[in-house]
């Protein structure tokens, strides 16, 4: 049995200390990342470079000694390698040119194409197999269907993904192709990443939540359940996280519909609840509320200790909610992990 403990509690083992990570851990509450980002010019610039991409993946296991690092790049960089201009204005956010029409989406690139854009991403991973410590899991990640197609039927993110829906209800055949286009990219894109080194994928719907009744059936659970299985039948052995974020009872039975091996929760449901509800279907990672990284002491140690203690009986990796925010104290971080580790 392998001694890395996050493929182990990724196999179902329920282990006496969780391994711990955590989304956006390579970011703007490190210094490190921040001068880094200011060698690299721009984020995106950041994003193609591999070197200094893979120098930003290793600054948290430096500094914390993470259980996984997770390959920095990010969601918009498949759209990307199809066609559409993207790019990112400080302070705000990305913007990407829009695709609304059945013109636009056979305009897109075909899928054997996106390689020659993420080749520098590739790179990372290949760099970051060699380098990682041996005890630490290499994850990488694409955006799920859904979350990609709101930016690229919006051209940027919005509360309520308003154009999207408005897209899938007045037409459905364009809405439908760019789900497609998109997942049919997304496997060869996680499969690359896979042949680079890549030990664990992960696929982020972060808007997940947005979608109600049979919408969520049909574009959250469909497209990953079609990812997952087609990467499972070129690698078997990989094991794949899923992210619907905000799903609420949708986390109930997520696993056994799509194929993942984790299901990763936010904390708009309490660690009980998930692990009444998704543990018992397997994995579950989760879900300290990423405001404690900002305000630390007291509340952060026991809201921690609540977390591992609900999810104790079962196979369990201790993540945020979400992504860990700017204003984060790196201090907290460490409570957080020596909490985790000490409980």
């Amino acid at each position: 049995m392998t001694q890395k403990t996050i493929l182990r509690a990724l196999a179902g083992e329920t282990l006496p200390t969780p391994p711990i990570w955590m989304m956006r851990q390579a970011g703007r509450y490190l210094p490190e990342y921040r001068a880094t980002r200011a060698q690299a010019g721009d984020f995106l610039s950041l994003c193609y470079n591999p070197e200094l991409a893979a120098e930003v993946t290793l600054q948290p296991i430096r500094r914390y000694g993470f259980d996984a690092a997770i390959l920095f790049a990010d969601i918009l960089l498949l759209p990307q390698a199809l066609g559409p201009k993207l790019w990112f204005v400080e302070g705000e956010g990305p913007r990407m040119e829009t695709t609304t029409t059945m013109e636009q989406v056979r305009a897109l690139k075909p899928t054997s194409a996106i390689h020659e854009t993420l080749s520098p991403v590739y790179e990372t991973v290949k760099i970051l197999a060699r380098e990682l410590p041996e005890e630490t899991t290499l994850i990488g990640f694409a955006g799920a269907p859904w979350t990609v197609a709101t930016y690229m039927i919006n051209g940027r993110g919005s509360k309520d993904q308003a154009a999207s829906h408005a897209l899938m209800r007045e037409d459905r055949e364009t809405f439908t192709a760019i789900l497609d286009r998109i997942a049919e990219a997304t496997v060869e894109y996680l499969s690359a990443q896979i042949e680079a080194g890549a030990e664990v994928v992960k696929l982020f719907d972060s808007w997940a939540g947005s979608l109600k009744g049979q919408d969520f059936e049909d574009f959250a659970v469909a497209p990953t359940a079609r990812i997952i299985a087609a990467l499972k039948a070129r690698h078997p052995q990989t094991p794949i996280i899923a992210f619907p974020r905000e799903a609420g009872e949708g986390y109930v039975g997520f696993a056994g519909k799509t194929g993942a091996d984790c299901v990763a929760v936010d904390d708009s449901v309490t660690p009980e609840w998930a692990a009444e509800h998704v543990q018992k279907d397997g994995c579950v990672q989760g879900n300290l509320a990423s405001r404690h990284m900002v305000t630390g002491g007291d509340d952060l140690v026991r809201e921690t200790r609540k977390v591992v203690d609900a999810f104790r009986g079962g196979p369990h990796i201790f993540n945020l909610g979400h992504g860990i925010t700017p204003d984060a104290n790196p201090d907290n971080v460490q409570l957080m992990i020596d909490t985790v580790r000490s409980a």
